[in-house]
């Protein structure tokens, strides 16, 4: 054995180098939920190295973005009818947006129907790249525009903020309808995690606005104050202690991102700065006038119950909606390639998109 700490002998290197099994990654009852290509493909990130969200500080990854960023991000700047551009939120600041419009020759002339779509990220990651591909399949597949908004992160703007550049990208959407060749009466809303959590927001903005949307198509969001909560026992659902240790989305990522969006020294202060039910739009008072909403879970996310009772308050108020939940999948399932269920997601997003902005 070498005398030198830092040299590891053959034997410990050899330890290092193996490949982990699923066992190794997985706890039993997780293992068994999960689909076993969704296990393929968590052990192949674990097994190239890809470190937990939690593990790199968020200095490093503001420094080096392109290092973290997703295999899935792809930059479509310059792509055929894709334009990048900015609109200005409510205390002047500009916030990037990415413009995607249908081809002429497949979806005619237009006007057509637009998409606003906000991204993932726990409200600290995410850029125009992250979701790419995904605003590309819906405008394809469902001839819409869709305008893709990367609104401020935390912790360089304080929580809530997201919000009013989002609400002011739907405004300005709408008041845009000329030179964006759409219809201002056909709108939708959507995004995925902490982008399905703002477009919920929106959803209650906009009917209290008088400002009507055709769809609010939120992706495993969360519905609860879980960026507050100080250890995974505060939440009252059932998937949150199931999954809160899993491979994908665990308790400690969570709190990593709640502790740059709500600091526990200044929780109080974060909250008074916005409406309450911002932070947990399960609180919402007033459930009856909602758009349609297509709302959907992934069986093995800590969020999974949380979106679903959102869903349940939605039908209680009399609105019309759809809850899909897919089996044997994590929270990040609709960014894996080959994965069955992102297929089938791809699918349901551009069928639900269609039906929404069909002209009469």
């Amino acid at each position: 054995m070498s005398s030198n700490p830092l040299v590891l002998s053959a034997e410990a290197q050899q330890e290092l180098e193996k490949e982990l099994k699923a066992e190794d990654v997985f706890e039993p009852h997780i293992l068994a939920k999960y689909d076993p290509e969704a296990v393929k493909i968590v052990l192949r990130g674990v097994n190239a190295g890809v470190p937990p969200v939690d593990a790199v500080p968020i200095e490093e990854r503001r420094a080096n973005p392109d290092k973290y960023r997703p295999p899935w991000s792809q930059d479509t700047t310059g792509w055929e009818r894709v334009v990048d551009s900015h609109i200005i939120s409510d205390d002047g600041a500009e916030v990037p947006i990415r413009i995607y419009h249908p081809d002429p020759e497949v979806n005619g002339n237009g006007p057509y129907g637009v998409h606003l779509n906000f991204h993932g990220g726990g409200y600290v990651f995410g850029d125009l790249d992250n979701e790419s591909t995904i605003c590309a399949s819906m405008r394809d597949g469902a001839g819409i525009v869709v305008v893709d908004v990367n609104y401020r992160h935390c912790p360089e703007v304080v929580w809530g903020k997201a919000i009013e550049d989002a609400w002011a990208a739907l405004q300005w959407a709408r008041k845009s309808a000329k030179s964006l060749n759409i219809d201002p009466s056909s709108v939708s809303v959507g995004g995925i995690s902490a982008g399905g959590n703002i477009c919920l927001i929106l959803q209650h903005m906009a009917r209290d606005n008088g400002l009507p949307l055709k769809l609010c198509l939120p992706t495993v969001p969360g519905t609860s104050t879980c960026l507050a909560y100080k250890f995974h026992t505060d939440s009252p659902f059932l998937s949150f202690h199931q999954f809160y240790n899993g491979p994908v989305l665990p308790w400690s990522a969570i709190k990593y991102f709640g502790d740059y969006c709500f600091p526990k020294d200044k929780l109080d202060e974060r909250m008074a700065l916005v409406p309450g039910w911002w932070a947990s739009p399960l609180e919402a008072k007033n459930w009856v006038g909602l758009c349609e909403t297509y709302l959907r879970t992934a069986e093995c996310d800590p969020l999974r119950d949380e979106g679903e009772a959102y869903g349940i308050k939605l039908i209680a108020g009399g609105n019309k909606v759809t809850i899909k939940r897919y089996i044997g999948s994590p929270h990040t399932f609709m960014f894996w390639k080959d994965f069955k269920q992102k297929q089938e997601w791809d699918a349901d997003s551009i069928q639900v998109l269609k039906r929404a902005h069909v002209k009469a």
